[in-house]
């Protein structure tokens, strides 16, 4: 439906992905001799709107009762509800088995309590479901190996080939281009790539466990010019697109381990469960928690343009390059490509979290409402002033450096704060500092760095806000 296809300007693999996925679980029940109507885009019958398309096909079929799996959306929860409240048939709605919690659980948990930590949610988790437990207490005696998931990949142990799919979806491309829908991104062949359907998701799952889970979590925030996916799953696009349930993945990521453990060490295994179990299902729980306010929370007050490079990759610094060159190309950035380049420069840049908002809902092919808002608006930009994240994730070029090999090719300097080769990043993030005082000096995670700005010599922190000022004014130069 344009509905679906015009409320932001999405990437084409994005599209492509989800009518595909459409297609091919309507011919699976058509085998299983289910009876399927299936509207495509551009038939004659399809009004372009859910809730039209809906009374359509009630009123050809004298349908008697309605009912539909609750979506995950707030704009969809409210046309249908509203919907449903107009019609005269018995209506019935179903919460979706995508998830290991419902809708509300997790503004239960924290019911009474003024941070919604996702740890302590997490740890919870674990007990409820029994996962990574022995007798009530963590194996291997850690509740979380985050520290041990931050190295730096040099190439020292070998990436296996991605698992790759050959959908052909040439009919659905051909479809877009008649119906002059709007997309970013590229797709220069015929074939998609992510899975489709279940046969596939299961499929790559296998793959994960069997190629790439041993050094997962060791490189999971590592960043590489000559890897656009290191050891990371790509399952993130079948999981949103519910082919593969989170319990699914989870438990055969478990069972493997359990048959393999010898090879493979439990940081590995914890830091992917903590991501399904704890950050997937944590942020699905704070965007039904907090909506429909938190769409438009903007707690450090950021009104900027999103640079015009954020839709080409146009940019001589080479990690904003890079992160975004693959998001173009692929629909794909991992977290901390999203985080810590292209989310750390919106925040330091001080852009508009809207902006920010409809570029991360529009060009990767994993993003949903409902997972996209509370890791941008939230984690990413601090807009929600820490109901998420308990500090701004921010950092300087050193950060970059440190997880990746973007700087070594750059054509600015990693460690000048000042001058025409100076990196963007450095100025930026004391600029941002200084400005947001107000609203961060009294964290107590901030106290570290508040404590070496005040330490700054004045002139040398009037100089580095004018070059801040600088890219800030003009990015598209930088």
């Amino acid at each position: 439906m344009r509905q679906e296809t015009d409320y932001v300007t999405h990437h084409i693999q994005k599209i492509i992905g989800f009518f595909a996925a459409m297609r091919d679980f309507a011919q699976h029940l058509e085998k299983q001799e289910c009876k399927v109507v299936y509207y495509k885009l551009d038939d004659n019958k399809n009004t372009q709107n859910l809730t039209e398309n809906l009374s359509l096909l009630i009123k050809e079929h004298n349908i008697q009762k309605f009912e539909y799996q609750l979506p995950d959306e707030y704009r969809l929860d409210q046309q249908l509800s509203t919907f449903c409240k107009d019609l005269d048939i018995e209506t019935d709605v179903y919460s979706t088995e995508h998830f290991y919690t419902k809708r509300q659980d997790l503004a239960t948990f924290f019911k009474g309590k003024k941070q919604f930590l996702m740890e302590n949610f997490y740890r919870d988790m674990r007990k409820k479901h029994d996962i990574l437990m022995v007798a009530g207490q963590p194996e291997g005696g850690k509740w979380n190996y985050d520290k041990s998931n931050r190295n730096k990949w040099k190439g020292e142990h070998d990436i296996p080939t991605y698992k790759y799919y050959k959908n052909d979806v040439e009919d659905i491309v051909k479809m877009l281009e008649t119906e002059d829908i709007k997309t970013i991104g590229k797709f220069d062949t015929k074939t998609f790539s992510y899975p489709i359907n279940r046969t596939q998701a299961l499929d790559q799952l296998k793959y994960f466990c069997e190629e790439l889970l041993i050094h997962f979590g060791d490189y999971q925030d590592a960043m590489h010019t000559d890897q656009v996916y290191l050891f990371h799953s790509r399952l993130s696009f079948a999981l949103n697109l519910k082919i593969v349930s989170p319990k699914n993945v989870v438990d055969t990521v478990l069972n493997y381990w359990r048959k393999h453990g010898e090879d493979i060490n439990i940081s590995q295994v914890e830091g992917f469960i903590r991501q399904i179990l704890g950050w997937r299902e944590y942020m699905r729980g704070m965007y039904w928690a907090l909506m429909p306010e938190y769409k438009s929370l903007n707690h450090l007050e950021n009104t900027n343009k999103l640079p015009e490079f954020f839709w080409t990759g146009n940019t001589k610094m080479n990690c904003l390059k890079q992160a975004i060159t693959n998001s173009l190309d692929n629909g794909y950035a991992h977290h901390i490509q999203r985080l810590m380049v292209t989310g750390n420069f919106a925040l330091l840049a001080q852009i508009n979290p809207d902006d920010v908002d409809a570029w991360y809902l529009g060009i990767y092919v994993d993003a949903i409402e409902w997972v996209q808002l509370p890791n941008t608006r939230g984690m990413s930009q601090f807009a929600d002033g820490g109901k998420i994240a308990t500090k701004p994730y921010v950092s300087s070029g050193s950060y970059i450096s440190k997880m990746s090999n973007y700087c070594d090719n750059c054509y600015y300097n990693k460690k000048d704060k000042l001058g025409e080769k100076a990196c963007p990043f450095n100025s930026l993030y004391w600029n941002f500092l200084d400005d947001k005082r107000p609203q961060l000096s009294n964290n107590f995670r901030m106290g570290m760095m508040y404590s070496l700005l005040d330490k700054m010599d004045n002139e040398q922190l009037k100089s580095i806000k004018d070059r801040a000022q600088q890219i800030i004014k003009n990015p598209d130069n930088f």
